[in-house]
């Protein structure tokens, strides 16, 4: 049992609401970061002359390294310890974001951005594990989890929000700098606040080749994904071949190396591998939603960048609203089984509707009511899902179950965005070679991107109700299934019944 684990339950209550109010602050920075560049990207374009093509890079250069690194992080920190892995993070994170703010060519803000991804990765992974270790008890894990997914949340919408604010009033160069200040805060923060812990040791589970091995398979996984609108299919098809066989060697690696990296019997482990799979089909419409969203302020609506961050903010308030006052209380009383099924009900019905937009359409009558059924679905689903996935994991796995649930975030925004561009540009662009006007095709191109993600979310019903659905006599509690060790006597990670 690590020491994290050991002082959680000894911890006053205000010692655990500061290190949860530092854990979600490094995580709204590198969520904010994330999505801050959208708005800003033609202020980018103009400003550095990046071709349309070259540009994307300033979003998958950071999507690249943070999605590749974030199962290896999570591991690392377990073994050489959460806090100086976390603390780590934000010390990269910040010193790549001053870089990223000063750039003044594209390839120093490309790089730059890679080492965003790599301190957001370092950073992100092992956020869970210490969460879960420092609430214990069943319903104020329940509650930090609430807050935390709250954090989460907000944290895109208010990206978007700040940065059509900064680059319209100041320039695009601030929506990087600014996470210096919070960045240093942060970081002081963390090293006073967060309790410290030593890990089991580099020695006790490091496998480099395997290392090597799921690192490189995941980031051309994303890489094949995030670039697949810009390359044909047979390379679209080879890439992700090789891809499968390296996930292909990596898990023969584990099977045979005496300290693997992965221990695939946490597979075995129903909720974990439901919930994760789930949660690809749940980020995968959401960020839909927020990026084509982004689009169809600007292009068809006509909205600048200001407005367009002012039209986002009802989401991330209801989210921090419902989250806060009421997730953890609905998953007490129905269990995360039932929380999750309603959630996505209510995601479905938000794309379904953004299905039928108009290219005259109206942001009271037409956008915000979906808006408002998609944030209520996500505050119901996604303290519930986080909670059940790590709920398989044992104490010395907890860095890596939190390092595979962020990657198996990431996976899903990259193949929403992927695929959903992909569809909404073909149908506009197969509609103006049919001399259709350029606001319709794109609004038409739009509607078919999100009756696309309300299927994607559908079929994420469809595997909740078979993969998350309790055991027959239990009450929705859940407990790790994984194979214990006969000397090991670890109390399982739970969430609230």
């Amino acid at each position: 049992m690590s020491d994290a684990r050991a002082q959680a339950p000894s911890a006053s209550p205000r010692s655990r609401r500061a290190s949860l109010a530092v854990l979600s602050s490094g995580l709204l920075m590198t969520i904010i970061d994330g999505n801050i560049v959208t708005v800003a990207m033609p202020a980018i374009q103009n400003d550095l002359g990046f071709s349309a093509p070259g540009l994307a890079w300033v979003v998958n250069a950071y999507l690249i390294a943070f999605g590749g690194l974030l199962l290896l992080a999570g591991r690392l920190g377990d073994l050489i310890g959460r806090k100086r892995m976390f603390v780590s993070g934000l010390a990269v994170f910040t010193a790549a974001s001053v870089l990223c703010g000063v750039a003044t060519d594209q390839g120093l803000l490309i790089a730059a951005r890679a080492v965003q991804g790599v301190g957001g990765a370092m950073t992100s992974a092992v956020v869970l594990g210490m969460l879960v270790a420092l609430f214990p008890e069943p319903r104020e894990q329940a509650k930090a989890i609430a807050v935390f997914s709250a954090v989460g949340a907000a944290g895109g919408a208010i990206g978007t929000f700040l940065g059509g604010a900064l680059t319209e009033t100041l320039n695009w160069h601030w929506i990087f700098l600014i996470n210096l200040p919070i960045g240093a805060v942060a970081l002081v923060a963390a090293v006073r606040v967060l309790a410290n812990d030593r890990g089991t040791g580099l020695a006790g589970g490091a496998d480099y080749p395997g290392a090597v091995l799921i690192t490189g398979a995941l980031m051309l996984t994303v890489y094949t994904i995030v670039g697949s609108g810009e390359r044909g299919t047979p390379a679209t098809l080879a890439l992700a071949a090789l891809s499968l066989a390296l996930y292909a060697a990596f898990a023969v690696r584990q099977t045979r190396t005496a300290r693997p990296l992965l221990r695939l019997r946490v597979f075995r482990s129903r909720t974990l591998t439901g919930a994760n799979v789930v949660q690809i089909l749940m980020i995968a419409g959401m960020f839909g939603f927020q990026y084509i969203g982004a689009l169809y302020f600007q292009r068809v609506l006509g909205y600048g960048e200001l407005k367009t961050g002012f039209a986002f903010l009802p989401a991330p308030v209801a989210i921090g609203v419902l989250m806060l006052g009421l997730s953890a209380r609905v998953i007490g009383r129905f269990g995360p089984y039932r929380s999750v099924l309603a959630g996505l009900v209510l995601i479905t019905a938000g794309l379904a509707l953004l299905g039928r937009l108009p290219a005259d359409g109206s942001y009271a009558v037409d956008v915000l009511p979906a808006m408002l059924l998609l944030s209520a679905g996500f505050a119901a689903a996604m303290p519930a899902v986080t909670g059940l996935a790590m709920a398989g994991a044992r104490e010395e796995d907890a860095g890596l179950a939190s390092g595979l649930f962020n990657t198996t975030q990431v996976v899903g925004g990259s193949l929403g965005l992927a695929v959903l561009t992909t569809l909404a540009a073909s149908r506009t662009e197969g509609l103006l070679a049919d001399g259709g006007q350029t606001v319709a095709a794109t609004a038409d191109g739009y509607r078919l991107a999100f009756w696309v993600a309300a299927g994607v979310a559908a079929a994420g019903i469809a595997l909740a109700a078979t993969l998350l659905r309790p055991e027959r006599g239990t009450t929705g509690t859940v407990t790790p299934t994984q194979e214990q060790e006969p000397e090991e006597k670890q109390e399982p990670v739970r969430i609230a019944p």
